[in-house]
Parts: C-alpha cells; sequence; structure tokens
C-alpha cells in the first residue's frame, strides 16, 4: 500500500507544480521573483500539452539510501484543475499511472493488477501527502495564505546546464511535510520539484527533453487492460 500511495504522491507533486503561486516580502528577492511569476504565468497560459522524461529519487533518510525511477510523463491541461496526466515508468520496474477525469489508475504488469480511485482523494491514508493534496484544491488565494512569504530565491544550475530559478515554499500550518523546492527554467516551466518530509525523506522529481505543445491525445491516457488483469478499486 505504500507503494501504491508513492505513486500517487508522484502526481499530486507534479498538479502541485502547475498551480503554485508563491510570494516574498524580500526586497531584492521580490523582483526575482515577481519575474518569475511572470514567465510561470505565461507558460501556462501557452502550454496545451507536454511530454518529456521523468526522473524521480526517493530518499530515506534514516537508512541514508535512494531509489530512483525512469520514465516518460505526458500531460493536457484540462478546465479548473483537472488536468490529465500519464506516466510510463521503465525502470527499475514497468509501471503505468494515470489521472484522468478525477480518477486514477495504477497498473503494474509484472502483478497484473490495477489500482483505480478518485484521483481527489489520492494519498489521503498518507498524512505525509495531506498538504500536496490540499494544494490541488485550493484556490491561488488560498494557496497564497498556505505559504510564508518566500526567502531563498536564487538562481542555480541545474544538471544538463539548465539554468533555473530556485524557490523554497514553507507551509503554514500542519501540513505533512516540511518544505518545498521548485526549480523553474527560463522559459517559466517548473522542470524540477523536491519535497521534503517531516522525518527528512525527501522526493526529488526532474522533467527533461521537454516538447511542448505536441499533439497529445485525450485517448492516450486510457490504460487499455486486459480482462484476466485484477482490479482493486479504492
Amino acid at each position: 500500500m505504500k507503494r501504491l500511495i508513492s505513486s500517487g504522491l508522484t502526481l499530486v507533486i507534479l498538479s502541485a507544480l502547475v498551480i503554485v503561486y508563491p510570494t516574498t516580502t524580500n526586497g531584492q528577492g521580490a523582483g526575482l521573483v515577481s519575474s518569475v511569476l511572470s514567465r510561470m504565468e505565461k507558460n501556462r497560459q501557452t502550454l496545451k500539452s507536454l511530454r518529456a522524461g521523468i526522473t524521480m529519487v526517493k530518499y530515506n533518510s534514516q537508512l541514508g539510501a535512494e531509489d530512483k525511477y525512469n520514465g516518460v510523463v505526458i500531460y493536457l491541461p484540462g478546465a479548473g484543475r483537472q488536468a490529465s496526466v500519464r506516466i510510463d515508468w521503465s525502470h527499475p520496474r514497468r509501471e503505468v499511472l494515470t489521472v484522468n477525469n478525477n480518477k486514477y489508475t495504477i497498473f503494474r504488469p509484472a502483478l497484473n493488477v490495477a489500482y483505480t480511485g478518485d484521483s481527489r482523494r489520492m494519498g489521503g491514508k498518507d498524512s505525509n501527502a495531506s498538504g500536496l493534496l490540499a494544494m490541488m484544491n485550493m484556490s491561488r488565494q488560498q494557496l497564497e495564505a498556505r505559504f510564508e512569504p518566500v526567502k531563498d530565491v536564487r538562481e542555480e544550475t541545474l544538471w544538463g546546464g539548465v539554468s533555473t530559478i530556485h524557490l523554497t515554499l514553507v507551509p503554514k500550518g500542519g501540513a505533512g511535510y516540511k518544505y518545498a523546492e521548485v526549480w523553474i527554467d527560463s522559459a517559466g516551466m517548473p522542470v524540477q520539484t523536491k519535497i521534503v518530509e517531516r522525518n527528512d525523506d525527501s522526493t526529488t522529481m526532474r522533467l527533461t527533453g521537454l516538447e511542448k505543445n505536441q499533439k497529445i491525445n485525450q485517448s492516450d491516457f486510457d490504460i487499455k487492460l486486459d480482462s484476466n488483469v485484477k482490479i482493486v478499486k479504492s
């Protein structure tokens, strides 16, 4: 079940990247954040679809160990926050993860099992995901009220030579995680995020090889399951 929730958290992080609107009270940082937000807004307005490589690194602070995942993600914005997302993981094992029309499906070919449910309740049994799930359902005003003013704003170059602006977002109140870090490229696209949980475990996700506004069909988010696949509903 823990692995299922981790898969759900992946989509929550991706969705959160699209809707975060941080603010800052620092004078010098305010100008930088304002510029970044303008680029992000333009990116959101012009982004009709996205296909990219995706990597995820889950760090266990107690063991000092990392689990690494690689795959491909496609994304189509929708009305409100009902975006369609599909991730095809290829390493370390095959797994398909989709969210479409407020429904999620996680298919694990090796087990011949598919998990389905309401995407708005993904991760509901995992307190560490609660703050991120809340972000998916909040308005811009609520999001701004949820985070402390941004103080850590800086330029940073990611591996592959990608120039970004790095923001650290600290949630107010009793969120299920300590803070989130977001890296935004020159086009206003969030290309990396890191979520640090209260126990110092973390999940880092990176998008590479971005292909924007290419043709992606809504049917691409449907997983065709054989009749012998076991369906587990939650």
